[in-house]
């Protein structure tokens, strides 16, 4: 900086004002300190910045099996959000969000400096995997949050699954069965959940689930089990990848969606509305995720908040996106003869 504030013709102060964007720098001071910074290649120090204003602007993500749609998507979003709010993001990915596994990767961001914290896991983060975090150290739970102290911003997942259900009894249908996620995740819970709640409240009977693990594989496993019964003419999936094999296999065993059976899904992945038929679901706004997830870490972060008490707990609401994989009901395949082949 002092060679910067040497080049230009101003003082130490006088570059910092500039590099903080304070407004009483007048244009052509600025322009100058900003030509003498490109000229001589300067990079703040942020370790140096960070001892100074005891800031390093830096908060911590532990992401789980990010290879998925919903995660990846929350931490986009969570990165953008940040960004937008002039802080970088260290991100730890891990295949499992048990404790064995949450524990070094906490204590590694910790070790970093981070402001805050963001844990994006798919399963309840309870008291004993958070034992690692520094009791004063903001942390905001992505849809896992069971500890009660740390606030939870999450997807609506039950109300997503009782608008899906509902949907698929108003076009007449008698039942809904239901394809869901792995046990033990809290998206799959909450949309079980969902779907159970909307037949009951129908007088609607619950057909057994049919077990998934979000893979287009286990869909199609699911889907081929499904198509042999003829009295299936309605198909929640707990997400949209395994609504792709659930529409393969039934492509494949000669049911027609929708005449035959209606499909919604989960998620609205971009390539949703490209399936075949283009498919019915439920979308999640993850850009609202990640900003409200940074929204209450900052409050944390500024003290007007802490970790606590009564922490927050945000719900973002879900949509249907009605596309073509679903119709009114018809005829049962049992009363048209059964499956075709």
């Amino acid at each position: 900086m002092a060679d910067v504030a040497r080049l230009a013709g101003v003082s130490h102060q006088t570059v910092s004002r500039v590099l903080n964007g304070h407004p009483n720098v007048r244009d052509a001071t600025r322009e100058r300190v900003r030509a003498a910074i490109e000229e001589l290649g300067y990079r703040r120090n942020s370790s140096a910045r960070a001892l100074v204003t005891r800031r390093t602007n830096v908060l911590g993500v532990i992401a789980v099996d990010t290879t998925l749609y919903g995660p990846a998507s929350t931490l986009f979003g969570l990165e953008q959000a940040a960004r937008a709010a002039g802080y970088f993001v260290s991100i730890v990915s891990l295949k499992s969000g048990d404790t064995v596994s949450l524990a070094p990767a906490i204590g590694y961001l910790a070790e970093q400096s981070i402001e805050g914290l963001v844990l994006i896991t798919p399963k309840r983060v309870t008291a004993e995997s958070l034992a690692a975090l520094p009791e004063t150290l903001p942390v905001v739970a992505v849809e896992g949050g069971q500890a009660p102290d740390i606030p939870v911003v999450c997807v609506d997942q039950f109300t997503g699954a009782v608008t899906a259900t509902r949907h698929l009894l108003d076009l007449g249908h008698r039942t809904v069965w239901h394809v869901s996620g792995p046990a033990g995740w809290l998206e799959a819970e909450g949309r079980i959940q969902g779907w159970r709640s909307a037949l009951r409240a129908a007088g609607a009977a619950a057909p057994d689930p049919v077990p998934g693990d979000w893979t287009p594989r286990s869909g199609y496993a699911a889907g081929l089990r499904l198509a042999r019964d003829p009295e299936v003419t309605a198909v929640f999936v707990a997400n949209d990848q395994m609504a792709l094999g659930v529409l393969r296999a039934f492509s494949e065993a000669g049911v027609r969606v929708p005449d035959d059976v209606s499909v919604v899904g989960f998620d609205d992945i971009p390539e949703a509305e490209f399936f075949t038929p283009p498919l019915t679901t439920v979308w999640q706004d993850f850009t609202q995720v990640g900003e409200r997830s940074i929204e209450v870490l900052l409050e944390q972060i500024d003290g007007a908040a802490g970790r606590g008490g009564d922490p927050a707990r945000v719900v973002v609401p879900t949509r249907l996106a009605v596309r073509a994989s679903t119709a009114r009901a018809a005829r049962s395949r049992r009363d048209q003869g059964g499956t075709r082949q």
